[in-house]
């Protein structure tokens, strides 16, 4: 990733509940480099994991579509 992950706009995900599960993710950072920064939003200093956005696509497709497990 290119850009500082202090400088980004982070937003908590829409499924992140209150039980300490919390993934930010940067979406105006897609837009310029086509890649998605999630972190974890507990420990905002901590690392960013960059994914391309077409994988990160698919792995929302599947998180929606049921494919994963919740154990």
């Amino acid at each position: 990733m290119t850009a500082d992950p202090q400088t980004l706009v982070w937003f908590k995900s829409s499924y992140s509940g209150n039980g300490g599960s919390c993934v930010e993710w940067a979406p105006a950072q897609v837009i310029v480099t086509g890649i998605v920064p999630v972190r974890d939003s507990k420990d905002p200093n901590g690392p960013v994991l960059s994914v391309p956005s077409r994988s990160f696509a698919e792995f929302i497709e599947g998180v929606k579509g049921g494919a994963f497990s919740a154990a």
